[in-house]
């Protein structure tokens, strides 16, 4: 059986920390940035932290193959 392979798109975008948190960059900061207000702005520049057990294990399966993955 050939090895398993990590989820390209899935190692790009997010990242686990130690404590087993899903971090990603938040949406909606490509355009149409003027008609938002400034504090909108100031949010979307931070990034996501999400510890939804199932959104957790569904990317810890993804980046299974990756040392990045606990």
């Amino acid at each position: 059986m050939p090895k398993m392979k990590s989820h390209k798109a899935s190692r790009r975008r997010l990242r686990l920390t130690r404590n087993g948190k899903v971090v990603r960059t938040t949406a909606g900061v490509r355009h149409l940035m003027a008609d938002r207000s400034p504090k909108t702005k100031r949010q979307r520049r931070r990034k996501s932290i999400n510890t939804n057990q199932g959104i957790v294990k569904r990317a810890r399966f993804a980046l299974s193959a990756n040392c990045n993955a606990r």
